[in-house]
């Protein structure tokens, strides 16, 4: 699955659109590498994404296609969440 449908999917980024454009400008890294927005992800990879001063790192637990808002959840498990300040 590729990370900007993954990052729509589990509700981590609201859109799609801006899940590309956010990965794009190289503001998330898969295991460490800066990702495009075409890049793959599999389970047990670990995504951080820098949202303005905001960084989030969370660890793929399932690849679902569309998932519902209660559901979204069991995608990813959050490893690190803290202010860049």
């Amino acid at each position: 699955m590729r990370i900007d449908k993954f990052l729509k999917a589990s509700r981590l980024i609201k859109r799609r659109s801006i899940a590309k454009e956010v990965t794009d400008k190289g503001r998330i890294k898969i295991n460490d590498i800066v990702a495009k927005s075409s890049t793959n992800v599999e389970i047990g990879d670990i995504i951080l994404i820098c949202f303005g001063n905001k960084q989030l790192k969370v660890k793929i637990l399932a690849l679902l296609e569309s998932t519902k808002k209660k559901d979204a959840g069991k995608m990813y498990e959050i490893i690190c969440e803290r202010n860049a300040n």
